[in-house]
């Protein structure tokens, strides 16, 4: 008789890889980790680990989506919020995700080394993958209330939404970018406002947005990652 697969057991059992994972990329990064590590961590076999993830970087992607998963659930409630207006919920959602990292520092700083890597091209695309795949819904959402509200040049809610879930993948290699050359003290602070602040602006046109919105990013969200 086939043995009955507990959903919620599973659940659990694979979370615990997940935490694992997180804890100790933190703590000496992707790189430098071993999945026997892991197990040492969980005192779980090679076989428990290959039921659920056939590989590290499978791994790492399910680290990337619970971040996603969180990074969400913190502006749920904003998003939600019948009495909030579009363009206050587009403020919100990328001031909240902004807080969201520089509150995990230490693992974002982790998965921008594996962003880096030329060895890991693979794990990079599946990464930006991820991206667009969890914010386009979220945006479809806010659009889908900005057009009945009004905002100019959302005609097509869903459609808009993957262009700028897109845009925002893009955005984002341009900002690791500037961090590394930031870092490395071969660009000024004025360049990467400059550079990102265009991107900001080009959102705005998308939307059809008044310049200066500030909807994708602000000086407060940039200090924290390139002062």
């Amino acid at each position: 008789m086939p043995r009955t697969l507990d959903p919620a057991a599973h659940a659990i059992r694979r979370d615990a890889f997940v935490g694992a994972a997180e804890r100790l990329i933190r703590s000496k990064g992707y790189e430098q980790l071993s999945i026997q590590e892991i197990l040492d961590e969980l005192g779980a076999s090679k076989g428990a680990f290959y039921h659920y993830f056939d590989s590290k970087a499978a791994l790492l992607e399910a680290v990337v989506d619970r971040m996603a998963d969180d990074a969400l659930e913190t502006v749920a409630p904003l998003v939600g919020d019948p009495q909030a207006p579009a363009l206050a919920k587009l403020q919100g959602v990328f001031g909240g995700i902004a807080r969201f990292k520089s509150e995990r520092l230490e693992l974002v700083l982790a998965l921008l080394e594996v962003w880096l890597s030329d060895d890991n091209a693979i794990v990079r695309e599946k990464l930006r993958r991820i991206v667009v795949r969890r914010m386009g819904p979220v945006l479809a959402v806010i659009l889908r209330q900005g057009a009945a509200e009004g905002m100019a040049l959302v005609s097509s809610p869903e459609d808009t939404a993957r262009v700028l879930a897109s845009f925002i993948a893009g955005a984002s290699e341009a900002a690791v970018e500037l961090y590394v050359e930031r870092q490395a003290g071969t660009v000024s602070f004025a360049v990467v406002e400059r550079t990102l602040g265009a991107y900001a602006a080009a959102f705005e046109r998308i939307l059809g947005l008044p310049p200066g919105s500030r909807v994708f990013l602000s000086g407060e969200t940039l200090h924290p990652w390139y002062d």
